[in-house]
This record gives C-alpha cells, sequence and structure tokens, in this order.
C-alpha cells in the first residue's frame, strides 16, 4: 500500500508545496498554505472519487436509465457510458438541442443564460445573510413543478428548512403546489458518500449542496472546510453531474476580501459562479455571473427582500421613480446604465463638504474611485471647479454596482450639482462618457438607454451630441446634445 505524503497546499490559488512557507510562492498570499494528505492512490484515477465513496458509477447510470431517456428515446445506458472514447471531428454527429430548465424566477433564469443546462455544475457565493439560501430554496420549489430536486443541507435540520420553506409559502395549500412537494426532498447530510447515495436512489434533475465547506470525505484526512476536502468533494460533485446529466448547484462562503473561500481551482471546476452582492442591512440584492459557459456574464438579476423571501425587481430597483416622484435634489442624477441585454435606470449621488488642503477625502460607494478621481480632475480644469479643500463623496443607489464609462457625464454633473446647489431639472437624465479633453464622447446602444428612460417616465435626456441623429426619440422625450462638460454645465438649474 503506498504511503501517504504530507503536502501543503495554498487556499487562495490551489498551488501544492512540499514544505510549509510563510508565502506561497505561485501567488504570493501570507499563510494561507495547509498541511494535508495526498491519496497516492486517488492520482490514479482521480475522477474515481465516487466509487471510492462506496458507489459505483455504473450503478448511478442505471439509475437514470429509467427516469433519464435519450435525445432519440434511447436508455440511459446507451447515452451515459463510463467509457469516452476519442472520436475524430467527422465521427461526432450534429448537437442535440436539450432545453434548459427554467425556474419561473425570471432574474434567476436571466443570469444563468436562459436557465438550468442538464450536467452543469453551479457555483453560488455571497456574504453570510445575503440570501443565497433564501433565494436557491425558492428556486428549488419553483424547479420541483417539473421534476424532482434534492435540497442538501449541511448547515440544517430538515425541520429547520420545512420552517424556512413554510416562511416562504413553498408549503402546499392545491392539489397542483401538492404533487411538487412529493418531488421536493430535504437532505441534512454532510458526508458526501451519503448523499450521493440518496441521489442515486432519488435520481433528481436538480441537486442544491447548501454548503460545500461542510460536506466532508471519510477517507481525507483533513476537516471540513479544508483545502483538500474542498478539492475533492467539488471534483466528485462535478464527475457526478457529467456522468449522470443532473444539475449540481454549489453554495459556496465567501472571505472577508469578497471571494469564495476554498482555492481558485474550485471556481475552475464548475460551469458557472453567481455572485450575491449587496448590504444586508438594505432590501436589494443584485446577482452577477462572473463565470458562465451557457451564456453572458454581463448579466445581472436584482432582487428586493422581503418577508416571504427574495422578490424580483425588473424596474431597475425603483431609482428612477423615486427620483420623478420628489423635488430635484441639487447632487442627484439618474443615468441609464447598461448591464448586459437590459437596460437599469440608476440614481447617481455627490455631495462635497469643506476638507483640509493636501488631506482632502475621495469616497466612493459603488463607483470605480479612480473614474471618480479623473472627473475631480476634468471639473478643476475644464470648468474651473475648486475641489482641492473639497471632500467629495460619490454613491450609487440602490446596491448596483456602476462600472461602465457611460456613467461619466451623470456622476460629473451630481458632483457640479452638489458644490453649486443646484438640481439638473425635472424629469431629466444624463448618460455619456466624459474625456480628458472635457469632451463628451458617444456610448453603445444609446437608443435603447433613451427608451428605457422615456418608458419609466423621464422627459428629457443629455446625451452626446454625436449621437442626437441617430435614431428617432420616443413621443414625449426631448433629446438634448451636448459636445464637452462646459456645455453640459449650462444645464444647471
Amino acid at each position: 500500500m503506498a504511503k501517504p505524503k504530507i503536502i501543503f497546499q495554498c487556499r487562495e490559488c490551489g498551488g501544492v508545496q512540499t514544505r510549509w512557507m510563510g508565502k506561497c510562492p505561485d501567488c504570493g498570499s501570507w499563510d494561507a498554505l495547509e498541511q494535508g494528505v495526498q491519496d497516492v492512490a486517488a492520482e490514479r484515477d482521480p475522477q474515481m472519487g465516487v466509487a471510492g465513496a462506496g458507489i459505483s458509477p455504473q450503478a448511478i447510470a442505471a439509475a437514470w436509465a429509467d427516469t433519464q431517456p435519450g435525445p432519440n428515446g434511447e436508455s440511459a445506458d446507451s447515452v451515459i457510458s463510463p467509457a469516452n472514447p476519442a472520436r475524430s471531428l467527422s465521427e461526432i454527429g450534429p448537437a442535440q438541442h436539450t432545453p434548459r430548465l427554467t425556474s419561473g424566477i425570471g432574474e434567476l433564469d436571466r443570469v444563468l443564460g436562459g436557465g438550468l443546462v442538464n450536467g452543469s455544475v453551479i457555483l453560488a457565493g455571497g456574504e453570510p445573510g445575503i440570501g443565497k439560501s433564501t433565494l436557491l430554496l425558492q428556486a428549488a420549489g419553483a424547479w420541483s413543478t417539473h421534476c424532482k430536486v434534492l435540497y442538501v443541507s449541511s448547515e440544517e435540520s430538515a425541520e429547520q428548512v420545512k420552517l424556512r420553506a413554510a416562511r416562504l409559502k413553498l408549503t402546499p395549500s392545491s392539489p397542483d403546489e401538492a404533487a411538487a412537494a412529493e418531488r421536493m426532498f430535504i437532505l441534512a447530510e454532510t458526508n458526501l458518500a451519503r448523499i450521493v447515495e440518496q441521489a442515486r436512489r432519488i435520481a433528481p434533475r436538480v441537486l442544491v449542496i447548501d454548503s460545500i465547506q461542510m460536506i466532508y470525505k471519510s477517507d481525507v484526512p483533513s476537516s471540513p472546510g479544508s483545502v483538500p476536502q474542498l478539492r475533492r468533494c467539488a471534483s466528485d460533485l462535478v464527475y457526478l453531474a457529467k456522468l449522470s446529466g443532473m444539475s449540481v448547484i454549489l453554495v459556496g462562503h465567501v472571505t472577508k476580501d469578497g471571494v469564495l473561500a476554498g482555492p481558485r481551482l474550485l471556481e475552475h471546476l464548475v460551469d458557472a459562479v453567481l455572485y450575491f452582492e449587496g448590504d444586508r442591512h438594505h432590501a436589494h440584492r443584485v446577482v452577477r455571473a462572473s463565470k458562465n459557459r451557457f451564456g453572458t456574464t454581463l448579466e445581472i438579476g436584482i432582487f428586493e427582500m422581503t418577508g416571504q423571501g427574495l422578490r424580483e425587481v425588473s424596474e431597475g430597483a425603483g431609482s428612477g421613480r423615486v427620483t420623478l416622484d420628489e423635488k430635484p435634489r441639487p447632487g442627484s442624477v439618474v443615468c441609464p446604465v447598461l448591464t448586459g441585454s437590459r437596460c437599469v435606470l440608476v440614481e447617481l449621488q455627490a455631495l462635497t463638504a469643506t476638507g483640509f488642503p493636501g488631506a482632502t477625502k475621495r469616497k466612493s460607494s459603488g463607483l470605480d474611485p479612480n473614474r471618480l478621481a479623473m472627473l475631480i480632475a476634468v471639473l478643476e480644469q475644464h470648468v474651473g471647479v475648486r475641489l482641492a479643500d473639497r471632500d467629495v463623496f460619490a454613491s450609487a443607489v440602490g446596491g448596483i454596482r456602476v462600472v461602465e464609462p457611460a456613467s461619466d457625464l451623470a456622476l460629473l454633473l451630481a458632483i457640479a450639482g452638489a458644490h453649486y446647489k443646484k438640481p439638473l431639472g425635472v424629469a431629466t437624465a444624463a448618460v455619456g462618457e466624459v474625456g480628458l479633453g472635457g469632451e463628451v464622447r458617444s456610448v453603445p446602444q444609446i437608443e435603447q438607454r433613451v427608451i428605457e428612460a422615456s418608458r419609466l417616465g423621464f422627459t428629457r435626456i443629455l446625451i452626446p451630441a454625436s449621437q442626437r441623429g441617430q435614431f428617432k426619440p420616443p413621443k414625449g422625450c426631448e433629446v438634448d446634445g451636448v459636445k464637452s462638460v462646459n456645455e453640459a454645465m449650462q444645464r444647471l438649474g
């Protein structure tokens, strides 16, 4: 029998070292190496971890023979095979279109690219209390109306999950909901071998594990949550998803730096990585995909936390409507921001206060601080606004992080309006990129931005002058083109 080998693995990058060091030589992280034992026998076939847990891949494939037919009606034994020989490109037939499994939660399906793909592995991460478990339990209840779902909770008991489901109104109150409840299974377990055995017996189409940090394999000599455990458990679950065709969703914790805990290898193994953003002290939550093999990474989903769980917000968090209902305020400008295929209206706020020369503050929330410093320099150089002795604070309302340059004009007008105590105007929005020479540059998809702002009640839109005649504005909406920041400053009341 091969002797176990002691290794030290970095929890940040997954690099393996033969001895402990204070600094990881691969990524430069300090105090990130953790001791573990390398299973020499598992390295011979790393994808056979499921079989090492006592479950044979053939048995898992046989469980799907009756419930998961192939695309042409054949049994799963001929579709799912442990042996997958290499074939030439000419031997591979046309790809069969497999419909995605939608949850009915439009914002979540949008981020996933239209729904779950069979055999995909999704990793969802976020701060504690942000709403990961709430959203996934709601999605599991929606998926159970179409197929079997196995929800594995490694941090709560089955009774606690039932209480949370009752709060989210997932308990059956009609015959259809009762049938869906029969297809949703709850398992409170942390041992991977027993989880795989239950998956073999139930044969679900969706497997949700909340969370991966508490799952362990008994043959790995390390504690749950360590790098070796995360690596082996994630590898086995990925292999299980590809073998059986079920979709696996993993919930991961994040570190104090806001990144997913564990090695970066965990993100490379999965097909999509979803991040839950927002402040748990505020109602709005944003779901963003930082990786997606089956869709774009530019899409976001906006939710609002309520007493009955997360509710979809399809109107850009309502920031534009709040501004329309109130009197225009100095330092507040609404900008139509493009995120993926949708346009979201975000309110940008700025505040200037007396500071000490040489020690002034430049603080931003939800905005790029480098972009903020550049716009302040443009205001001082080309407009003559003296901000050297003023503290400048800027924020994006609604919990959405704005990073695109199209918000430059709105942020610049918000800073200038706060300094001069002048509002922009009633029902007025602004969009445009600002250059270092003080010019207002064009932005992509300007027509979509104007149409969305007009639909939400804005009657005047400030846009770059070069794009004014490229489209016909909606009825009742005035399009005002500006060439430079000096011309834009004249629009302040």
